[in-house]
């Protein structure tokens, strides 16, 4: 198979820039968007080799893409994907895969009793900066990681609440929207997460939500982070300004994440290792070296990652299992907030 025909389920904000990055990926065509809101689909170009469904049911009866990317609202995941893996279609299903981590292993399961693949958008991991820093990392070019510190503080107007109300509710905070891509992202430098404590402030404006929230992890390698989030802070430290990952997002020259270990530390995202000159000695000169990389667009990548998994049974680089285990991480977070207490985390 040269190329893989592709089909995208929900075509909101999230699903058209699905649609714009599968435009500069080689061998795949979008030929069919499922979207049942007609007002999502306002200002879009019809004048492309591309059908319009409202249903998806109704869609398959007859149709049968090489893979489907499911961009809808997160509630809709489990019915929508266990819809389309009952076809053996693969999916690629935007974080966070499910509403909850029931839910997401269901996925998991389906997806293993089909033995028909599911990559999760959790688009970071494909960055050049990220696999470049996992690498870094994994060669132990900075040491034993011991720690690490996570910014992610950026303020969100009023107009982006009241232009979807929906984002004001239970559920809809920075945690669940925003830091589990942080999340995924230390998972991915770091493993399995064994236990959390969390403090959330509930919101000024006067949300469901909290907007300030601090948390501390324990992995099970025994490296701690301690990471910050808000929606509600002017700042130029997180992953969205610091990455230039995506130009609707004003670039800075800075960095979000500290990794901390025992020959040197990395700042990311703009990578810089930083080192004594010759033993660890804090009365000795520190040095830093900058490293480059190639700019890919990781909705890109992860479409390639995606083409591979269908046409070379590739591995996805984040798979159901993974996508499941850091939404276990961000419901023990907002538990931990609500008991106040320490809440460990058994991985399966």
């Amino acid at each position: 198979m040269s190329e893989v025909n592709l089909a995208i389920l929900g075509c909101g904000l999230v699903g058209k820039r699905h649609v714009e990055a599968i435009k500069e990926t080689d061998g795949i065509n979008l030929t069919d968007i499922i979207e049942h809101d007609p007002t999502s689909l306002v200002g879009f170009n019809k004048s492309q080799d591309i059908k319009i469904h409202n249903n998806l049911e109704e869609y398959l009866i007859q149709n049968q893409p090489d893979g489907m990317i499911i961009s809808t609202p997160t509630v809709m995941h489990l019915e929508q994907s266990l819809i389309c893996l009952e076809k053996k279609i693969p999916l690629l299903i935007e974080k966070p895969i499910a509403i909850n981590s029931l839910e997401a292993f269901q996925i998991v399961k389906k997806s293993e009793e089909t033995n028909t693949p599911v990559l999760i958008g959790q688009h970071r991991r494909h960055n050049n900066i990220a696999k470049i820093g996992k690498k870094i990392i994994s060669d132990g070019a900075i040491g034993e990681v011991r720690s690490i510190q996570a910014t992610c503080w950026f303020y969100k107007p009023d107009h982006y609440f009241n232009s979807a109300p929906w984002r004001k509710q239970k559920g809809a905070g920075p945690i669940y929207v925003n830091l589990i891509h942080d999340i995924d992202l230390l998972r991915y430098f770091c493993g399995d997460v064994k236990s959390v404590f969390a403090y959330g402030v509930p919101s000024k404006r006067g949300y469901e939500n909290e907007d300030v929230a601090s948390i501390l992890l324990k992995f099970e390698n025994d490296i701690t982070a301690t990471l910050s989030v808000s929606d509600s802070i002017v700042s130029p430290w997180s992953w969205e300004m610091t990455s230039k990952e995506h130009p609707i997002y004003h670039p800075v020259d800075n960095s979000c994440y500290l990794i901390g270990g025992s020959k040197g530390s990395l700042s990311l995202p703009d990578l810089s290792i930083w080192k004594h000159e010759n033993q660890p000695d804090w009365w000795t000169p520190i040095n830093r070296n900058s490293l480059s990389h190639d700019y890919i667009d990781p909705l890109v990548a992860q479409l390639q990652n995606f083409k591979d998994v269908i046409t070379n049974n590739s591995e996805p680089l984040v798979t159901a299992s993974e996508g499941a285990k850091s939404l276990k991480v961000i419901e023990a977070i907002h538990e931990s907030i609500s008991k106040n207490l320490m809440i460990s985390i058994q991985n399966i």
